[in-house]
């Protein structure tokens, strides 16, 4: 993915290091001097917006951009919700853990659901509705899920309409967080495509900041009974960029000729490259990921000798006393040759350290 920057060590942290691909910065450089309407009104939005919707097969669906993942899903929820409602989520869910109470802040309970896989089952759901039974409590009105889930996995098509017929028949919202939807998508044993997404779900993101673009991620709300008024609920929430037009720029470029996918697939495939390697050398693995998030169980001084040599990557949990769950991510960006030395690097380092 073109010329390889580092010159020792690689960061694994996350999927959003980089600025954005080529193809996106040359939209932006290219236009930079127009003067255009502002607040997602202007003919780059408009376009953006028609794109998502062919692409979704889903020509009635309203289609918003907001800048960054927490801001979409705090504005999602809130607007979709009443004040006596709830949300449920894996407990594993990033509006669970990873996004500072966002979504309480908004007069909102989270209620996070036990999960093994990161996935939401409909039984844990059902379950979470009879735990619910009155006034006395919050009422679960929304299923939120993310794809990929926060420990790379993914929902099987299968799996989403059974969710979503679950979440029908019990008069739920079903919103799903895509900001590894890239990912998710390209992931060959989900065969989820968009137009999926738009039948299944009530609202879904198309997430642009973990996946080629410098930030932006596209609400895509399909349910006419949670589209009223979502402009309002974006501004009041701070997350209407006046100089909107960056946002559609970016996610036309993103969408045209299967660029979106095509970085999915390549962050992907750097990730299976990371999971054969612990996995051939015996390395446990905590997920089932073949996506671009990798969770290696690996011992506390091959995480010591790695960091060393300036290789960086996140604690995800301690398995015990000497051994730590390590989160590996790659990205749209990854060269491959960055991938082939850390593997070097870390087969050479786990001898040396007898790990």
């Amino acid at each position: 993915m073109g010329k390889c920057l580092f010159t020792m060590g690689y960061s694994f942290k996350n999927d959003y290091s980089e600025g954005a691909h080529p193809r996106v910065l040359e939209a932006l450089t290219r236009t930079n001097a127009e003067q255009t309407d502002g607040y997602g009104t202007d003919d780059y939005c408009a376009r953006a917006r028609e794109r998502v919707r062919t692409l979704c097969n889903a020509p009635k669906a309203d289609v918003h951009f907001l800048v960054g993942g927490t801001q979409a899903n705090m504005t999602v929820i809130a607007a979709s919700l009443r004040p006596h409602q709830a949300v449920l989520a894996a407990h594993t869910g990033h509006i669970c853990v990873h996004e500072t109470g966002a979504i309480e802040a908004t007069g909102h309970k989270a209620v996070g659901l036990a999960s093994l896989d990161g996935r939401l089952s409909p039984k844990a759901a059902a379950e979470a509705l009879a735990a619910h039974p009155d006034e006395h409590m919050v009422q679960p009105k929304m299923v939120y899920i993310s794809d990929t889930t926060e420990i790379g996995t993914t929902y099987t098509l299968g799996q989403l309409e059974e969710l979503s017929a679950f979440c029908r028949s019990n008069g739920l919202w079903l919103y799903l967080d895509g900001a590894r939807l890239a990912m998710a998508l390209a992931d060959g044993r989900s065969g989820v495509t968009l137009p999926d997404l738009a039948r299944l779900c009530d609202v879904f993101t198309i997430g642009g900041t973990k996946c080629g673009a410098l930030f932006g991620e596209a609400v895509v709300i399909t349910n006419d009974a949670l589209k009223p008024d979502f402009r309002y609920h974006i501004k009041q929430r701070g997350g209407m960029l006046a100089k909107g037009r960056l946002l559609g720029l970016q996610f036309e470029a993103l969408l045209a000729d299967n660029l979106y996918t095509e970085l999915g697939a390549h962050a992907n495939a750097m990730g299976r490259r990371l999971r054969d390697l612990f996995t051939e050398n015996d390395y446990p693995m905590m997920s089932d990921s073949l996506t671009n998030q990798q969770f290696a169980v690996l011992p506390d001084r091959l995480i010591e000798a790695l960091r060393a040599a300036d290789y960086r990557f996140e604690l995800q949990m301690r398995v015990d006393e000497t051994h730590c769950a390590m989160r590996f991510l790659t990205s749209w960006a990854t060269p491959e040759a960055a991938v082939e030395q850390f593997a070097d690097d870390f087969l050479r380092l786990a001898r040396q350290c007898g790990a």
